[in-house]
């Protein structure tokens, strides 16, 4: 999956694939994560957000399934 690159303290770059509804975060450590069935909406306001780490505790964690790579 193709990972974009964001300004972060602790994650280094945020990917998306619509088709499956898959969002995959690597942190700055190297470990990468991937959540399922997170919407393109949820993804975008994740993109859009101030603070991506924030963003990801608060609306991410907790709510989706998720698979360490």
């Amino acid at each position: 999956m193709e990972r974009t690159a964001v300004s972060s303290s602790n994650i280094g770059a945020i990917g998306y694939e619509a088709e499956t509804q898959t969002l995959e975060v690597e942190f700055l450590n190297g470990s990468i994560y991937q959540y399922a069935g997170v919407s393109v909406e949820e993804y975008e306001a994740m993109m859009n957000s101030d603070s991506k780490g924030k963003y990801l505790n608060t609306n991410i964690k907790g709510r989706y399934s998720f698979n360490k790579l």
